[in-house]
């Protein structure tokens, strides 16, 4: 009750501020009702899609909750004000072209519509606990309400196609290039006798990649209002901060090297600030770029009806408008978001700081990627993408490692040479699976005369088979993934439908 208040108060001090700014407006009750409409958007933005900016960070415990929300709110909200919204389309992604709807009143209908009806499925959404897409909710919503008001050929198709390619591109890619890291560091590190050696000589340069990559991300992404740099000299922007950032970084982590634990645990102290950084760039990120997911139909409406001439395809975004979603996005998300940063830290598949670490240089590396290919695509879809394919990576090496297991103790079966055994197993020390320890634990309980029988060792194999990826948290969120634009579509045409049955004589 206490956080379903604080966000009424939200709510009726957006009307108030509404009501007193625009008194003069003709249509007064219409633009308090999208600015309404639009905070309760930014509030569901925050809810659910922040949660992918900081959810590894406090699923791997380099941050917790309250710092992750706390940080995410301040980044989040400077993003938008500071770098976000300079001329935006009130169409979100071009779905549907103003033209084909002439009617100011229409317009205006289908703009409230699409905001009602993406906002209803967010929050479903995130009760539900299934991190989906604003920017699809948005277009659906867009896209459902035009169709109510203007019929099927009002719908840009090829943007559409887009959109729904997305839907597989940006999870695959993102899964790939966080394994393919993943892979890199237990090849480099993890796997090695002595891995805080071999960190002290490859977080650097891994420290220096992220570096490049969230400059590049940032210049690109994150401050295009504030000043425009073509493609080629982010890159090398990055390029600069990423070497000053091994120049930097190399010293630090030679000093602190001696102190810590020589073993995962130790290595994974290495990459704690590296998180938070990169949690305070993703969130700015998202700011400047996704507030306009609850605030662009809002800015139609306004110019729609300040505008003698009726709504445009392109408006710039009032200042007073980015605030509501700039808060709005930090009230939803100090207020509602933590299920989701659950959801998305600890429910999919276990995190430790290193596995946060490359999902987080993935998220960023595949937003740069589709930005230049000039690809529409999800960071939702993009950073989950990310989680999914470490944990599937997990699941890979761990039934590697059962097999081999289940070779050694299979060609030992009714020896008594099972310290022999338990010395072969010895080499996989630093092998993925985490629970190794325990079966060593349990193999030197048994000592060199016991005999492991086909059943003993059906559990064990079966315990090292265990799924690292809960296929209930896979299959819920992919199916909100595909439902996601239908579902925004036809809740935005029925209250299209209701607000013209309301507002027509």
């Amino acid at each position: 009750m206490g956080r379903l208040g604080s966000a009424i108060l939200f709510v009726v001090g957006v009307m108030v501020y509404t009501g007193a700014s625009f008194a003069h407006v003709e249509q007064l009750y219409l633009l308090v009702a999208a600015a309404v409409i639009g905070a309760y958007m930014a509030m569901n933005i925050g809810a659910n899609d922040v949660a992918n900016n900081v959810g590894p960070a406090v699923g791997s415990y380099a941050l917790t909750l309250t710092g992750a929300i706390v940080i995410a709110a301040i980044f989040e909200a400077g993003g938008a004000i500071i770098a976000g919204g300079d001329v935006v389309s009130t169409v979100k992604k071009g779905i549907i072209d103003p033209a084909d709807v002439p009617d100011k009143d229409v317009f205006i209908w289908v703009m409230m519509g699409a905001l009602i009806g993406a906002a209803l499925w967010l929050n479903a959404a995130t009760w539900l606990g299934a991190p989906v897409s604003t920017t699809h909710s948005i277009v659906g919503g867009v896209m459902g309400a035009g169709i109510a008001a203007a019929g099927w050929d009002v719908v840009n198709w090829d943007s559409m196609g887009k959109i729904a390619l997305s839907w597989v591109v940006s999870p695959v890619t993102g899964g790939i290039i966080a394994a393919m890291f993943l892979f890199f560091l237990k090849k480099t590190i993890f796997f090695k006798s002595d891995p805080v050696e071999a960190a002290r000589k490859v977080v650097p340069f891994m420290i220096g990649i992220m570096a490049w990559a969230f400059t590049t991300y940032i210049v690109l992404k994150g401050i295009k209002k504030l000043v425009k740099v073509d493609f080629t000299n982010a890159i090398l922007i990055g390029l600069v901060v990423g070497l000053a950032a091994i120049v930097i970084v190399r010293p630090m982590i030679n000093k602190a090297a001696p102190k810590l634990e020589n073993n995962r645990n130790g290595v994974n102290q290495l990459f704690t600030v590296p998180l938070i950084i990169s949690a305070a760039l993703l969130s700015f990120a998202h700011g400047a770029n996704d507030v306009a997911n609850a605030v662009g139909p809002l800015a139609g409406v306004v110019d729609a009806l300040t505008n003698a001439e009726g709504g445009s395809s392109k408006v710039a975004i009032p200042l007073w408008v980015m605030v509501i979603g700039a808060i709005g996005i930090s009230v939803g998300l100090a207020l509602f978001g933590p299920k989701l940063i659950r959801t998305v830290g600890s429910e999919i598949t276990e995190l430790d700081r290193s596995r946060a670490f490359c999902i987080a240089l993935a998220a960023a590396i595949t937003v740069i990627i589709a930005s230049q290919l000039g690809m529409p695509i999800s960071s939702t879809h993009v950073a989950l993408g990310a989680v999914f394919g470490v944990g599937f990576l997990r699941e890979f090496l761990e039934t590697r490692l059962g097999k081999v297991i289940e070779d050694v103790l299979h060609h030992h079966e009714g020896e008594k040479d099972f310290a022999l055994a338990e010395q072969v197993l010895m080499t996989f020390q630093n092998a993925p699976p985490e629970d190794k320890q325990r079966i060593l634990d349990e193999l030197k309980k048994m000592g060199p005369d016991a005999v492991i029988d086909a059943a003993e060792r059906r559990q064990l194999q079966k315990a090292l088979k265990r799924q690292l990826v809960h296929r209930s948290s896979l299959l819920k969120i992919v199916s909100a993934w595909i439902i996601t634009v239908p579902v925004s579509a036809f809740l935005a045409a029925l209250f299209y439908f209701v607000l013209r049955g309301m507002m027509l004589p």
